[in-house]
């Protein structure tokens, strides 16, 4: 028994597969490590065991948009094109919490797409998901207003008491705007009674008026 027993995501994978994963050793990555930069070649295929990991873009203004998370059994589409395409990072990944990840070294995945059809199916199953994921960010960055896709973000992420704890900064990366529309939009809710906003965190206080924003017509 090994790692790859322990991760549900992974059942599919015939027992040779498995065998020569398990002889890989998980890392404990403490929240707040890059995991890669833009410029990082790209050493293997991360597999997230426990945690979670952001991978966002920076453009050239200093803006930057959270592409997509990788918790469990997710993948990370930037590591899958370059390793199969040879590009190297353009986005930077951080740990978000303390995570377990594992490191499938470039030689080791590639042999493995070539050998292995239950680990072939598993990657591009998960690479088509992750294009899904990032289709329907791009949905929105072109067609959902920013209070829209907020109101949407606070619901999502908030505890079950409606407590957030994150940034204006974080909030904007988030959603794919700047800080100051972000500060101004919290501001006009915080007046109507349905966000309480303190440093660094923001309680739900109506989330009908949210749901209502977010489920507006993009």
């Amino acid at each position: 028994m090994g790692w790859v027993e322990d991760a549900p995501d992974l059942a599919t994978l015939d027992a040779i597969t498995a065998r020569r994963l398990n002889a890989l050793v998980p890392m404990e990555v403490p929240a707040g490590t890059v995991l890669f930069s833009p410029g990082d070649a790209v050493k293997g295929y991360v597999i997230v065991l426990q945690g979670r990991v952001s991978v966002s873009l920076t453009g050239a203004s200093g803006r930057e948009m959270l592409l997509y998370a990788v918790t469990p059994g997710q993948s990370c589409i930037q590591s899958t094109l370059g390793l199969m395409g040879g590009e190297d990072y353009t986005a930077e990944a951080i740990t978000d919490e303390d995570s377990r990840v594992v490191l499938l070294p470039k030689l080791l995945f590639l042999q493995l797409l070539d050998d292995s059809p239950s680990f072939r199916t598993l990657v591009f199953a998960a690479f088509a998901g992750r294009m899904q994921t990032m289709m329907h960010l791009l949905e929105k960055i072109a067609f959902q207003r920013v209070e829209c896709r907020l109101a949407a973000h606070l619901l999502d992420r908030a505890t079950p008491s409606g407590q957030l704890t994150g940034t204006h900064q974080e909030l904007a990366t988030a959603v794919g705007s700047a800080r100051e529309v972000i500060s101004r939009r919290l501001e006009a809710w915080s007046r109507r009674g349905w966000v309480k906003t303190t440093r660094g965190k923001v309680e739900i206080i109506d989330p009908v008026a949210l749901k209502s924003i977010a489920d507006e017509a993009m």
